[in-house]
């Protein structure tokens, strides 16, 4: 029976429960690349991927500064575990976006059962670079037949549902639901990165895989309208990262504390945890660290004020403003929550000696899991929408929209 929960606090809770289970395999995970399957089913059990569902619906709705704060824990013990539920979260908010009344009802029932949502969203590449993009054909009964090869598919290995994302005619996007058992549907456990090894970022290969109508939810519609949607889900990017920041700083202060320099006639043993350069040094990457965190609980706060005024307004250039707060302070948490993440797992190996660096540590795998996480949606754009923002009063462009717009 999965537990169902119902507050932030509770959601916290089981989420540190977890993580300290989690963390004990992490290092042999990576090092043999032991998928977690195991620790997902556990994650299901929990209850944890229910949390966002609506209180009305029988979920804790949770405040997104809550969820992200869940992605961290579980992004500290293990960065592959913290990014492995990130699709599954923002598919279930395009279902509260977008999903008529039954699909809501059915598919809250589903993840409150613990069911979990993957991913198959980004197509292939043609030998030319263009997209090989999945359409949806008209099929049998009023449904779609979809033909597909997707790329960097994470948690379709594990999950119950797959959202796939195809194009209709009009070439506009829309996500259908496929149950991880359809035929014609294949996953395929290809990913082969040098980090984030056991998210099973794989590949998934779809051959007139028949979805009935109603397990078809409209995304386009998303980005007709001013809304949180995009802010929501790139936000918890960021929670991975804090969270990998948090894991490594953790295992080097553990390595630290134990490490000693020195010892040969002449050079008196000393912990190194005495060096006063040594505790300055660590002290800068806490301090990085601690600001990711908060910045990341900040624009939670800012995403949850923004969807709340945009749903309370029938002023379009009102809800315009709110989404590019949103956008905004979700770009500035992403930033800053790359930087601690890269510098954390990184420079505080120049603390320690080179014991630091056996494979048998595997202290490293912190490093990989950043580099890897980070450049799949690069620092340098979230920089420049604060920066054009701040300078020139220009909001980050909604996504298939060119335009910007001025505040």
């Amino acid at each position: 029976m999965v537990h169902v929960i119902k507050t932030d606090e509770e959601a916290v809770e089981v989420a540190r429960t977890l993580a300290r289970g989690f963390a004990e395999g992490a290092a042999r995970r990576d090092a043999e690349r032991i998928l977690p399957v195991a620790e997902i089913e556990a994650l299901s059990d929990s209850g944890l991927l229910g949390i966002t569902v609506p209180a009305e619906h029988g979920g804790a709705g949770v405040r997104t500064a809550t969820l992200g704060a869940v992605i961290r824990e579980l992004a500290a013990a293990d960065g592959s575990i913290g990014q492995i539920p990130q699709n599954h979260f923002w598919y279930v908010d395009s279902i509260r976006e977008n999903g008529t009344p039954e699909q809501r009802e059915f598919f809250y029932r589903e993840v409150l059962a613990g069911r979990q949502l993957g991913n198959a969203a980004v197509d292939a590449r043609a030998p030319d670079g263009s997209r090989r993009r999945a359409r949806l054909r008209p099929g049998e009964d009023g449904g779609f037949l979809i033909s597909g090869h997707k790329i960097y598919s994470t948690g379709a290995l594990f999950a119950h549902w797959i959202p796939v994302i195809a194009v209709d005619d009009e070439d506009l996007h829309h996500t259908a639901f496929v149950p991880r058992d359809a035929p014609g549907l294949t996953v395929i456990d290809d990913w082969d990165g040098m980090g984030q090894r056991t998210t099973a970022s794989g590949t998934v290969l779809l051959e007139d895989v028949h979805v009935p109508a109603d397990r078809i939810v409209a995304g386009h519609r998303t980005y007709e309208r001013a809304g949180t949607f995009r802010s929501f889900g790139l936000l918890l990017h960021a929670a991975i990262d804090t969270g990998i920041a948090e894991g490594a700083l953790a295992d080097a202060a553990a390595f630290l504390s134990g490490y000693t320099k020195g010892g040969w006639p002449g050079n008196e043993l000393t912990r190194v945890v005495e060096d006063p350069v040594v505790v300055q040094l660590f002290g800068e990457l806490a301090v990085l660290t601690r600001a990711a965190r908060a910045l990341l609980e900040s624009a939670g706060n800012v995403i949850d004020e923004a969807r709340a005024a945009i749903a309370n307004t029938d002023d379009p250039e009102e809800a315009a403003r709110w989404e590019a707060e949103a956008a905004v302070a979700m770009a500035a948490a992403r930033a800053h929550a790359d930087t601690a993440a890269n510098r954390v797992t990184s420079e505080w190996f120049a603390l320690a000696g080179a014991s630091a660096s056996l494979r048998s540590h595997n202290l490293d795998r912190h490093w990989r899991n950043a580099r890897t996480h980070t450049i799949h949606d690069p620092r340098r754009a979230k920089v420049h929408d604060v920066g054009n923002f701040h300078l020139n009063g220009i909001a980050p462009a909604r996504p298939n929209d060119p335009r910007s717009r001025r505040r």
